[in-house]
């Protein structure tokens, strides 16, 4: 590029290398940024660059002046996002489940360059999660772009449902036939991103989860089921559901000491319907769907819980216990 075509760019030449290379701890000092642009073939003078200075910051670039007997300079004060910011979103990529390791790290990468490269440093250290278990679909960050834009468009999808084999590979549920349903809503729950959607066979409100879907495409079709779900409340729905395996719905009594109602606020929030009962005890009613997965929960809090009540859920419930008690005693 010519000499004249570079001076062109000059006042983009200062915000990159402001952007990149300072921050609070980092000035460069006006003889750097001279040495700097001279090596993108650009000369500048010191006015020059008090000048361009101005220039930017009367743009309404954050760039501040720091005088001190070391040298001080300048250095890019306000960015979009704080590094404080920045470590939680860092954070948050990498713990999440539903995102691949591969595109992690590429989402990671675009986030430093945010920040100086001195505080892309310090983004580093805060990337690693333990054991964290990745999932291994990298078409599901597509998805989830793909089901938002069905949302809106007010489209039926189509997809492909993949499930574990004991090979350990994920392989497409009923012989790689395709589902397809009217998509409502995402719900986050329990680190994985699901898909709350109408399927009209059922003729109910299903849920899938989303990294397990695979060639999602979008339908010519209007969605169907908008009755059904105006009468679902997704975030009930979802403390309701454990594990977010489907089956039917109950509104159950528990029995608990009452130092454990701090977990059952957690997990059901003010639904929970609280009252005393005996020797220092509390009586909980909360709607639940009726699963595995939630007697699991009720016996993970212990031998001082009791399922009161309905009968048929109690039954249930010790029917699932005995059966549990069979099976080690019998292997």
């Amino acid at each position: 590029m010519a000499r004249s075509a570079n001076q062109k760019l000059k006042l983009l030449y200062l915000i990159r290398i402001l952007s990149q290379e300072t921050d609070e701890d980092h000035p460069i000092t006006t003889e750097e940024l001279i040495s700097r642009l001279e090596q993108y073939g650009i000369h500048a003078e010191r006015k020059s660059i008090y000048s361009d200075i101005r220039c930017l910051t009367d743009f309404g670039f954050d760039i501040l002046s720091v005088h001190s007997r070391s040298g001080g300079g300048y250095y890019m004060a306000g960015r979009e996002f704080e590094l404080a910011e920045l470590k939680l979103l860092v954070d948050a990529v990498q713990a999440s489940r539903f995102i691949t390791q591969k595109k992690s790290r590429e989402l990671i990468r675009k986030l430093e360059k945010l920040a100086s490269r001195h505080e892309a440093g310090r983004l580093q250290r805060q990337v690693y999660v333990a054991n964290r278990i990745k999932t291994e679909n990298e078409g599901v960050f597509y998805h989830i772009d793909t089901l938002h834009r069905a949302i809106q468009e007010n489209r039926r999808i189509t997809f492909q449902y993949l499930e574990w084999n004991v090979k350990r590979q994920l392989v497409p549920r009923r012989g790689g036939a395709r589902y397809q349903v009217s998509p409502w809503a995402l719900v986050w729950k329990d680190e994985n991103y699901y898909l709350a959607a109408y399927d009209a066979q059922a003729a109910a409100m299903r849920h899938f989860r989303v990294d397990k879907m695979r060639d999602v495409e979008i339908c010519q079709e209007s969605r169907e089921g908008l009755e059904e779900y105006e009468k679902t409340d997704l975030a009930v729905y979802a403390n309701r559901t454990f594990g977010m395996f489907g089956g039917r719905e109950e509104l159950v009594c528990l029995s608990m000491p009452e130092e454990l109602i701090g977990v059952v606020m957690d997990r059901f929030g003010r639904e929970a319907g609280v009252r005393p009962g005996k020797d220092g005890r509390i009586l909980v009613r909360v709607r639940v769907v009726v699963s595995r997965q939630f007697f699991g929960w009720v016996a993970g809090l212990g031998p001082g819980i009791q399922l009161e009540s309905p009968d048929s859920v109690r039954t249930e419930y010790i029917t699932y216990l005995q059966n549990l008690l069979r099976d080690q005693t019998e292997t």
